[in-house]
């Protein structure tokens, strides 16, 4: 398990963006998971700044995470 962000904010009902951390982005496609291990979703698109970029995660279902949550993915 690698820790890849906090979460910022929800779009829509299904798009969860996270903060990254530059040193731990994400590949594409990686499944996602909260602190629990339960699962998230899928990273569909890293965007943003070199020094702080963000990830857009397609859910699996209605997002419940929290601001501020910090999310995980599996290797």
């Amino acid at each position: 398990m690698k820790a890849i962000g906090n979460a910022v904010h929800t779009v829509g009902k299904r798009l969860l963006v996270l903060r990254c951390d530059p040193a731990q982005l994400p590949r594409m496609y990686s499944e996602v998971v909260d602190r629990r291990m339960k699962p998230v979703g899928k990273v569909v698109d890293v965007f943003g700044n070199v020094a702080t970029p963000y990830a857009a995660v397609l859910c699996k279902a209605e997002c419940r995470v929290a601001a501020g949550e910090k999310l995980f993915i599996t290797r």
